[in-house]
Order: C-alpha cells, then structure tokens, then sequence
C-alpha cells in the first residue's frame, strides 16, 4: 500500500497489461479487519490506478477482480443476476470490492484508462486455503480418512446457495477478458449454477473413502448476515469471449481431496 514504491515499481515495468488480482479476500475475516481490508483492496488498488493515471498510460490494460459479493441480498426473481444488478454489499469485504469496481468504473470515465471490471462469482479447487469452506470441508474430509480426527465435520451456514466455477476455468476466463472485453465495461464470470453448500458437502463425502459422517453446526463459522442465493448469469461474458466451464463441480472435489491427501 506505499504509494511510491507502487508508482516507482510502474515506471521501471511500464506494463502492457495488469491483472490486478491482490488483496483480501476472505469474508469472514473481513468483519474484523476493517483497516487492514481497506488498505489492502481499496487504497492499494488506487495507488495502483494513481500510478497509471500519473503517466497518461491510456493503453496499459487493466482488469480488476472484483466481486459477485458486491451484489448483496438480491430479490430471487432477479436471479440470475446481470450485470446491471444494484449493488447492495452487505459485508466489509463486499463494501470493498464494490469500492474497487465504482473507482475503476470512474477512473476509466475521467482519466481514459483502459479498465476492465470482472466481477468472479465463487471459485474453488486444489491449493485453496481451508479459510474457505469448500476448501475447509475437504481437509476435514481427509484428516477423517487418516484417523486424525473423529468422524465429524464442522460447518456454518449450509442453506445458502452459490454460483461455483473452478478455479482453473475462472483464470482462463481473466486471460480471456483481457483479450476481449472492452475498457469500461463490466462483467460477470460464473458457471450460472446454482449449488446448495449442503449438496456440495454431500457431493464431497461421496468421493471420500469414509462416508460415515456426522456433520455439526459450528456457531463461530457463521457470518453476521449472509446473502441467501447468488447465482450470476455468465451470458455477457460468454458473448464476448466464448468462454465455458470445462471442469465439473465433481472433478474439482476429486482434485481437492488428492490435494489435501497429499498434504495432511
């Protein structure tokens, strides 16, 4: 977040493309690292943005991973959701991206820059980090198989229902929008389906090798106020880059499992 290194570190690469992909990511820590969120997604972002402004670079391509959590509680008779959706955040991380996104929008007005807005629905698969609850869900899986822990898998709130594309597709999918979506649009980048968190961990423990297992409410996993259905419609996005899924949902899982196998 030091605006200078930023700036200085622009003028030695003097980038053709940016794929601005850091910062915090987790919702549920977002609640109680409001400052470090801030700094980290907002600030970093416009430091970022500052430094390419400062050299009128209107040709360097920018993409900005925003967020499918920018849209909040939405009505399900809006569902799937369009691009043109309000944005409702509804949690500090939500807040923060959906900063990114309004200030990307604005700096692509004002200034020229060349900016493009992709707005990732949930992803998953191997090497993420158990924060995340698919993620979390498998190790527990694992650490099941190996006898180190009771057969009991602790969760938060499985009745809501998330849009899930593989991490692998949703890359794909930004080395896409680079080469095809226009500067000053925005787009949503998801599977279009809809899974409830209850089914995806049903889905896990049948492709685990121990599937006697009771499953536990975990108050602490649960989030202050949660979006009920987030289901994006992925068809502006297709229409500009013919983009489609090429992993399944049960090819994923099988890959996080091995994953967690060969670490725990």
């Amino acid at each position: 977040v030091n605006p200078h290194a930023t700036s200085t570190l622009i003028d030695e690469i003097r980038p053709d493309y940016i794929y601005h992909l850091a910062g915090e990511s987790s919702v549920k820590l977002s609640w109680s690292n409001l400052f470090s969120l801030l700094n980290n997604n907002v600030i970093a972002t416009l430091n970022l943005l500052e430094a390419i402004r400062a050299r009128n670079d209107t040709k360097c391509k920018i993409l900005l991973a925003c967020s499918s959590e920018e849209y909040g509680i939405v009505d399900s008779r809006n569902i799937p959701i369009q691009e043109d959706t309000p944005l409702k955040p509804v949690s500090p991380y939500a807040v923060s991206k959906a900063t990114v996104d309004l200030f990307g929008y604005q700096y692509y007005k004002s200034y020229g820059l060349s900016i493009i807005r992709i707005r990732a629905f949930n992803h998953t698969g191997p090497r993420r980090p158990e924060i995340y609850a698919l993620s979390n869900f498998a190790k527990q899986i694992v650490e099941i198989e190996k006898n180190k822990k009771e057969a009991v898998i602790k969760v938060g709130n499985l009745n809501v229902v998330r849009d899930y594309t593989d991490v692998r597709d949703v890359v794909r999918g930004y080395v896409l929008a680079m080469e095809h979506c226009k500067p000053g649009e925005v787009y949503n980048l998801c599977s279009s389906k809809g899974y409830k968190l209850a089914d995806l961990l049903d889905i896990l423990i049948s492709q685990s090798e121990h599937r006697n297992i009771k499953i536990i409410r975990d108050d602490s996993r649960m989030r202050p106020v949660d979006s009920p259905i987030i289901i994006g419609s992925n068809a502006k996005f297709k229409q500009a880059t013919a983009w489609s899924p090429e992993f399944n949902i049960e090819q994923t899982f099988q890959d996080m499992l091995n994953y967690w196998r060969s670490k725990v």
